[in-house]
Parts: C-alpha cells; sequence; structure tokens
C-alpha cells in the first residue's frame, strides 16, 4: 500500500498542473498540499488522469490552525473507484483569502463549500450559491472555528405568547467555573479547600 501511495504521490508531484507544495504519507492516507489558486487546475488533473481516475469527491471540510498566519487547512477527500484508492488534497488560506470554487470540477462541491463556509467561514469564489446551509440564516459567527464560544452569541426558543421563534442573548444559569482537567492520579499543584489539615498532627 505505502509504494503505491508513494508511486501515486510521486506521479502527482511531477505531473499535476499549478504545483505541489508538500507530498506526505502518514497513516496509510496521501496528502497533497497544492496553491491555493491552482486548486481547481490540480482537482480536474485527479479526475481526468490516467493513473488517478479520481471520479469521486466525497467531501471538503476544514481545519482551523489559529496560531497561523493561514488559519485554515481547507481539505479535499478523493476516490478513485477505478484504482481503489483515495487521497486528500489541502489549501492553505487565512480569513480573508478565498479558495476558488471547484464546482465546475465536481458539481457535487457546491453544498460541501457551502458547509465549509457556514461552519468556519471559509469564502469560495465564484461559487453560485455561497449562503448558510446547517445554521440559521441569521446566525452569527462560525461555530467550528476554535475562537466560537462554547456558548454561541444567542440562544433561540419559541415564545408561546409571542407564537414565534424568538432570539435571546445566552444567559448562563451558574458563574463561570474553572476546570483544570488534571489527572486524578497526579494531583492539583495548589492545596485544595481542607487539604492544608493533612500535613497536621493531631493534638
Amino acid at each position: 500500500m505505502t509504494d503505491a501511495l508513494k508511486q501515486l504521490g510521486d506521479h502527482i508531484a511531477q505531473a499535476a498542473p499549478g504545483g505541489v507544495l508538500e507530498v506526505e504519507i502518514a497513516k496509510n492516507q496521501l496528502s497533497v498540499v497544492v496553491p491555493r489558486d491552482g486548486i481547481a487546475r490540480v482537482l480536474a488533473f485527479l479526475r481526468d488522469d490516467a493513473k488517478c481516475r479520481f471520479s469521486c469527491l466525497m467531501d471538503i471540510t476544514a481545519v482551523d490552525w489559529p496560531e497561523r498566519a493561514e488559519r485554515f487547512d481547507v481539505v479535499y477527500h478523493l476516490l478513485s473507484l477505478t484504482k481503489n484508492q483515495r487521497v486528500r488534497i489541502k489549501v492553505r488560506t487565512d480569513e480573508v483569502s478565498s479558495v476558488p470554487s471547484v464546482v465546475s470540477v465536481y458539481s457535487s462541491a457546491g453544498w460541501y463549500e457551502r458547509e465549509t463556509w457556514d461552519m468556519y467561514g471559509v469564502m469560495f469564489a465564484d461559487n453560485p450559491d455561497l449562503r448558510r446551509i446547517l445554521t440559521d440564516y441569521g446566525f452569527e459567527g462560525h461555530p467550528l472555528r476554535k475562537d466560537f464560544p462554547l456558548t454561541g452569541y444567542v440562544e433561540v426558543r419559541y415564545d408561546s405568547d409571542q407564537k414565534r421563534v424568538v432570539y435571546e442573548p445566552v444567559t448562563l444559569t451558574q458563574e463561570f467555573r474553572r476546570f483544570d482537567f488534571m489527572s486524578p492520579w497526579e494531583g492539583a499543584k495548589y492545596v485544595l479547600p481542607g487539604d492544608e489539615k493533612a500535613g497536621t498532627k493531631p493534638s
């Protein structure tokens, strides 16, 4: 399996139009990083090339790395039914730079790009219908970003008096608690209430 993936990676790196930035094999998965402006050309090559035949676009998603200048990896998962192989294509982008849409290469990409924009805020240039698909149209923010608050910004409920759905600011039922999530076998690095008596001898 690894030899076949290495041969495929070498072939893509040498023949793909638009260039390849990185090729990596990890856990029997081939990952290829390509320039943002060359994604459509590379995917068209992978679909049409006789040694690839990746006719199925299985998914488009993203990974958020907030500490990086280009914080998002946009990830495309492709499947070749004739070659019985998979490949992962990655494109790096930031919060303001759009990624070219690949709807012209894979018609199924439209909804995947909408989901990625909805969840992460990654823009796709020339997508014919880039709007929210999983959240409500008035939703604020992008919930799979690492900096999105766990409670969200608003809560939704049905108001029986108004006979409609209403949006309200999130209200927490208790004060914020600090959890250190430390191992119970290692113990805390500070004295817990009541533990100060443990080291004293009884009188």
